[in-house]
């Protein structure tokens, strides 16, 4: 990880989120030009404005930093409608995910 991680990462968030940088800076109560300085490496945040940023973005600090978690909002709201379901159910859709890969499950 490089210090193009945070400014990257953050653009890439809220991104997904579909807000401008000036959009969400003023939604955080900053001025509207500060996310766009931390996305364009001018500045970067305290950790309070970090752990700000993550609560903004409806992400964990370590969701923010999971590099193979490429969508984590998408994943969390997957992950919420599939608590509820049965064992049969998520059986099923393990299989289908299974094969939408092209993977095969054993057993």
């Amino acid at each position: 990880m490089d210090e193009n991680y945070i400014p990257e990462r953050l653009a890439q968030l809220r991104t997904q989120k579909g807000l401008s940088a000036r959009d969400m800076s003023l939604s955080m109560g900053q001025a509207d030009n500060y996310i766009n300085n931390i996305e364009n490496r001018k500045s970067m945040p305290s950790m309070q404005n970090f752990l700000s940023i993550c609560e903004f973005l409806n992400v964990t600090p370590r969701e923010f930093f999971d590099e193979d978690n490429s969508n984590p909002v998408l994943l969390n709201e997957l992950i919420s409608e599939l608590k509820p379901l049965n064992g049969k159910a998520l059986e099923n859709l393990l299989s289908l995910l299974l094969d939408l890969q092209g993977k095969i499950k054993n057993g």
